[in-house]
């Protein structure tokens, strides 16, 4: 018999992993483990969007039983990775492509607007906290958590922005950042090979900061940053072209 996320969503726990899940003999729980190993296939896109997350199957193949798994399910769907539908279960987080296109490209504007005006008011204070937040996301590169890794792009972000004379403009970059968080919040984690691009990027914008660069040149630089992700998005959602059997 199949056994769906939505099904066990309100049984009490039970079974042999017991109420706690205990931890393995390394010292991780099973529910961790099943976390990991399931962010690390939404990441790679082994399961891709709209992937069906069924727990037996999956509890098979981890070779514990559903309680774990299923509470690792939950703490995918609570960072947004997986959405539960009724009658349907748990599926791997579709992204709206044309409504994050729209919302990407306006906060790319306004984005890299409110960084150049906000250039000349940066202390060495702020760009030096920019990039420490930097070298915490580089840290996150080896081991790769994708939410972790948008939560503190966003925070690099906003110390660059965050100084902007302009209220309208602050307004509508929190307005594309709640948009993106309602279409999904870790987007990096379909585009895994942006990170390493993104991490440089960063490095520029706060050298061109402070060598006092033209505010047109950081506001481009701050814009394509942010273009550059959404255009590896698209890429990554376009299949590869089929290569012709040689002669």
């Amino acid at each position: 018999m199949t056994i769906e996320v939505g099904s066990l969503r309100h049984e009490e726990r039970s079974g042999a992993d017991g109420p706690a899940l205990k931890a393995s003999d390394g010292g991780e729980s099973k529910s961790e483990r099943a976390y990991t190993w399931l962010r690390e296939r939404i990441a790679t896109r082994d399961f891709s969007p709209g992937y069906r997350l069924v727990l037996a199957p999956l509890a098979a193949e981890l070779g514990m039983s559903v309680v774990p798994v299923r509470e690792a399910i939950r703490r995918l769907e609570a960072e947004g990775l997986v959405t539960f539908e009724r009658n349907v279960g748990a599926r791997v987080t579709l992204v709206d492509a044309e409504e994050y296109i729209h919302t990407m490209q306006t906060l790319g504007l306004v984005e890299g607007l409110a960084t150049a005006l906000s250039a000349p008011l940066l202390t060495t204070t702020d760009l030096d906290r920019a990039l420490a937040v930097n070298d915490r996301m580089t840290a996150l590169l080896e081991r790769f958590d994708p939410h972790a890794f948008t939560e503190l792009n966003r925070e690099f972000h906003e110390i660059l922005y965050a100084p902007c004379p302009n209220p309208h403009i602050l307004d509508l970059v929190g307005r594309g950042w709640s948009r993106l968080s309602s279409l999904r919040d870790t987007i990096f984690a379909f585009v895994p090979g942006r990170a390493q691009h993104s991490v440089e990027e960063h490095a520029q914008i706060v050298e061109l900061i402070s060598a006092g660069a033209d505010p047109l040149e950081i506001e481009l630089a701050a814009r394509q940053h942010r273009w550059s992700t959404m255009s590896a998005f698209l890429a990554s959602r376009t299949p590869p072209a089929s290569t012709p059997p040689s002669a």
